[in-house]
């Protein structure tokens, strides 16, 4: 099975301070690895202005609309870490994880996030890492 999280589409030290900032970060990720079109970072805040996408214990998952499945030319995910937590609608954003599921993807990847950021151990390893790889070695585990 191909990996979901590549090496190309993780970010240590996030540059974002506004959430806005953060899911155009996390886009523009997905666009640079060609997971996605362009016009996926727009429906990344259209997603966002109809339902936050903080999930708790320090994470946000943006990721497009239903009606945007079609800028999706593979499923992957980025992700991003603010050593100052993103103010998410009055939540602390400490992970962002973007989301591009192609199909019915997105919701196997979302169980399989589920899983690491509800095991206290594996959010303590995030943020402890100090390169890709310690990163990859916890979000690896996410395949579709």
């Amino acid at each position: 099975m191909p990996e979901v999280l590549t090496s190309e589409a993780v970010v240590l030290g996030g540059s974002a301070r506004t959430r806005d900032e953060a899911i155009d970060e996390a886009g523009r990720l997905l666009v640079a690895i060609g997971a996605v079109e362009e016009s996926y970072v727009l429906a990344m805040h259209d997603r966002e202005t109809s339902v936050s996408t903080y999930m708790g214990n320090g994470l946000a998952i943006p990721h497009g609309t239903n009606e945007a499945k079609s800028a999706i030319r593979h499923t992957a995910i980025s992700f991003a870490r603010y050593a100052e937590p993103i103010d998410w609608k009055g939540q602390p954003a400490e992970f962002v994880v973007g989301i591009a599921g192609a199909g019915d993807d997105h919701l196997t990847v979302l169980a399989r996030l589920a899983d690491v950021f509800t095991d206290d151990g594996e959010i303590a390893r995030l943020r402890a890492a100090e390169s890709v790889e310690e990163v990859l070695a916890v979000l690896n585990g996410i395949q579709v």
